[in-house]
């Protein structure tokens, strides 16, 4: 079953390739860095690493628009000298400074894995497992659901995780010193943005109203 399975992933590479690697003007002659000016995407998403969750098909780019880094449950770690949590930072330090994006989304969805694991303490595993640690960035983003939804169901309470831990994600964004500063030099935004795959709507965050609405199209 593996052996076919990577199979037609391999027919999807063809597909791939014909799409954009054909043609007089392919589009990867412009996008790498011999033939053409190489990548220079605007925004950068940060995404969960769930499989129903992929920014580039929800939002049909083509190769080159993004710059995405994913991981459980599309969370940023706070600022830290160290680089404790290094692979996150390093990504959005790339985008930010390197590449110098211009747009930062954190793109949580509902039914995320990694918040219920976070909210339920729910976790397949050791007690100190990678999972564990690593979903205890948004422990404060609980502890805000469950003090605002206390007696909730479990559902509920997951689902407000999820929208909480976007909001903490993006209060972390502005603890690097980098991305302080491409906010008030160039411009820098940060966006909030909530897939839910149930209903196939999107959420955006309302910084000012410190509350999720429908983006309506």
């Amino acid at each position: 079953m593996g052996k076919i399975e990577i199979l037609r992933l391999m027919a999807g590479f063809k597909k791939f390739r014909e799409k954009y690697f054909a043609g007089e003007h392919p589009l990867y002659g412009r996008l790498n860095n011999v033939t053409g000016p190489g990548q220079a995407p605007k925004t950068l998403i940060i995404g969960c690493s769930d499989s129903r969750v992929d920014p580039a098909i929800i939002t049909s780019a083509s190769p080159g628009e993004l710059f995405i880094v994913r991981n459980v449950a599309n969370l940023v770690p706070p600022y830290e000298k160290g680089g404790r949590f290094h692979g996150v930072s390093s990504a959005i330090e790339f985008a930010v400074v390197n590449l110098k994006v211009e747009n930062v989304i954190v793109l949580g969805h509902r039914q995320c894995g990694g918040i219920r694991a976070l909210m339920l303490n729910d976790v397949k595993g050791p007690s100190e497992s990678f999972v564990n640690r690593w979903v205890s960035i948004a422990q404060d983003a609980k502890e805000r659901v469950l003090a605002a939804h206390a007696g909730e169901d479990e559902e509920s309470l997951c689902r407000h995780g999820e929208l909480e831990a976007i909001v903490t994600s993006l209060n972390n964004l502005k603890t690097f010193p980098f991305v302080k500063a491409a906010i008030e030099e160039r411009g820098l935004a940060l966006m909030g943005i909530y897939f839910d795959l149930e209903l196939g709507h999107l959420l955006e965050f309302d910084d000012e109203a410190r509350n999720f609405r429908s983006i309506e199209f």
